[in-house]
């Protein structure tokens, strides 16, 4: 069986639930990056020992959270051991704007996991008006109004989470045969 980590930060509960709903797809574990932006010794071996690891981020002004971006510069030591080489990775972000810039959030994950050698799993479902509505095929985009609750999140949007975190699991067990 392959183990799945979802690993993100959130600055208000937005990220949190689109990472709940990728996780529960990719049935994962959840490691939450603080509001310092770091994790735990454990929450280091389990990065270690997944086969998959899904990176999300809200999108603040074009790009990941700097506490996401702290997580990143810290894997740098996991980039010089090759400890992530051959993982199978995937992306999710929000933003509180139809664009929001949510694309260079993306690209900045498709960087760091090329940079560690790993494997990125995009996006195929077509917009259909509800699944993929806002049309990425890089990861997953959600967005919500910028004084919307969490619970706003479109539903469609989550259920695009939900099928790109199953997505992402079910790569990882084919390339782990």
């Amino acid at each position: 069986m392959t183990k799945t980590v979802v690993i993100f930060h959130s600055g208000y509960g937005h990220t949190q639930r689109v990472a709940q709903f990728v996780a529960e797809g990719a049935d994962a574990q959840l490691i939450t990056i603080d509001a310092d932006g770091n994790i735990t010794d454990a929450e280091w071996a389990a990065l270690d020992a997944a086969d998959a690891i899904i990176m999300g981020s809200p999108t603040y002004m074009g790009m990941a959270s700097w506490q996401f971006k702290k997580f990143a510069d810290a894997s740098s030591k996991k980039w010089y051991t090759s400890a992530w080489k051959d993982k199978v990775a995937g992306g999710f972000t929000c933003s509180s704007q139809p664009s929001g810039d949510k694309l260079s959030t993306l690209q900045y994950f498709i960087t760091l996991a090329m940079q560690q050698g790993m494997i990125w799993v995009g996006q195929p479902a077509m917009n259909d008006g509800t699944i993929n509505r806002i049309g990425s095929n890089s990861g997953v985009m959600a967005q919500v109004g910028p004084t919307s609750p969490a619970e706003d999140i479109p539903q469609g949007d989550l259920d695009t989470a939900k099928a790109y975190g199953a997505r992402v699991a079910q790569v990882a067990a084919k390339l782990r045969g």
